[in-house]
């Protein structure tokens, strides 16, 4: 078990990818996938008033979605129907929490990656756990060669975690002992021919206990190799960052913009979760979350910026997620349908 408490919803999130994905109760595959809307009738959910012409705003064959999305349906139908609806609608790329079926049962690592190319999907990346109390478990920490060994049969290019690097706590110097702790498993990796990623919650970019006017961000940044430790930049998460920490402990201001972040260091960020948001200056991350168009993320905005930046074009992959949306086959119909009508305006 991790020593983080579950009381917040946000680390209870975290918290619960580490073991997923595990089986919930459902209906049959032919029931539950007989309510899914045909491809063409996902061209009715783009959201209207999408401006621009030209060129489809993301680059080809780089449109993925993060399977933690989709675990209800992955742990009841199995992968193969689910991969097949995605192939429907038009995704690219997967992007792995777990490499199990729940009731659907046993599948191995090799079935698996033979499994997404038959359906086109390329298996871009994976979450697992940072630590474990447990020095067994299936962590990078505790069972990096095994982390690493999945990876390499899966044929994966990035492998990475969703858990915070606050191990040692929220101090500057806890900080730098969990980079340092990075370091390590991004050169691992990259012997391996993969890239070692972190991805954010809103949580990163807090203040240190005892430096209250530096951002956590910052530390991890700065003392991670940046040719060894990648970051996945989740945008909903990020911009819930924005809204929790627009000020210091003592009351400054201390706006930052996420974007900055990609555009100051674009390699380094080779890839995103695309998540949507309404803003709800009510909810204590001051969006609530939705499919991927529905909210108030300005994604064209957003990915335009991130794709215009010379030679970039092609280095990145950005994978829809919603964490737990009402109808994940839905959410993961019109988030594709959505980022699929992007299209760069004219200049």
């Amino acid at each position: 078990m991790s020593r983080i408490s579950r009381t917040d919803p946000e680390l209870t999130q975290r918290l619960t990818r580490r073991g997923m994905l595990g089986v919930a109760a459902g209906a049959t595959a032919a029931a539950l996938l007989a309510t899914v809307p045909s491809p063409a009738a996902a061209a009715t959910d783009t959201p209207a008033g999408v401006s621009g012409r030209g060129r489809p705003l993301l680059p080809p064959g780089r449109l993925g979605i993060q399977l933690y999305s989709l675990r209800d349906k992955v742990s009841t139908l199995g992968f193969a129907p689910v991969f097949a609806e995605l192939e429907k609608y038009g995704y690219d790329e997967v992007e792995f929490a777990g490499y199990t079926q729940g009731s659907a049962g046993p599948i191995t690592l090799a079935q698996l990656r033979r499994l997404a190319r038959n359906h086109g999907l390329n298996p871009i990346g994976s979450h697992v756990g940072y630590y474990a109390d447990d020095p067994t478990a299936y962590t990078f920490a505790d069972n990096l060669t095994k982390v690493l060994d999945d990876a390499e049969a899966l044929g994966l290019k990035h492998i990475g975690t969703a858990s915070g690097p606050g191990r040692y706590g929220s101090t500057v110097d806890a900080w730098k002992r969990a980079a340092e702790e990075f370091n390590v498993f991004g050169a691992a990796a990259r012997k391996r021919g993969m890239k070692f990623y972190q991805h954010n919650h809103s949580d990163e970019f807090g203040f240190a206990t005892d430096r209250p006017d530096v951002r956590l961000y910052d530390v991890l940044l700065a003392e991670t190799d940046p040719g060894l430790v990648y970051l996945e930049m989740d945008i909903f998460w990020a911009y819930a960052g924005r809204f929790r920490f627009s000020k210091r402990p003592d009351g400054t201001p201390a706006p930052f913009e996420p974007l900055d972040y990609v555009l100051k260091q674009p390699h380094r960020y080779p890839l995103f979760h695309v998540k949507d948001g309404v803003s709800d200056p009510t909810n204590q991350f001051g969006y609530r979350m939705v499919d991927v168009g529905d909210g108030d993320i300005d994604y064209q905005r957003f990915i335009s910026a991130v794709t215009r930046l010379r030679g970039e074009r092609l280095a990145h992959h950005w994978q829809a997620e919603y964490d737990s949306p009402p109808d994940s086959l839905s959410f993961a119909r019109r988030s594709s349908a959505y980022l699929h009508s992007l299209r760069e305006k004219c200049r």
